[in-house]
């Protein structure tokens, strides 16, 4: 992989992670916006957008995962040569 895991990430992983984010972001203010107001049905409303999110934080872990672990079939680590003394 290159120096940083963005750098070298697919472009589902990068979409993955920038909508989990927004979408969880999205219920947070929700949530506050419907503590605030005393709007019970807002709050629930954005706990099932804040899991939504959180559900695809956790997909996207499982592309990172794919991604990596089809990098390492195509370029295995070399192994280490003991040093005699």
């Amino acid at each position: 992989m290159i120096s940083t895991p963005w750098e070298s990430a697919s472009g589902l992983y990068k979409v993955l992670v920038i909508v989990s984010m927004a979408v969880s972001g999205l219920g947070i203010i929700l949530a506050l916006v419907g503590a605030n107001t005393g709007n019970r049905p807002l709050m629930y409303t954005a706990v099932g957008i804040i899991l939504v999110g959180l559900l695809t934080h956790v997909a996207g872990l499982m592309v990172r995962g794919r991604d990596v672990k089809a990098y390492r079939k195509q370029n295995p680590p070399v192994p280490k040569q003991r040093q005699g003394r």
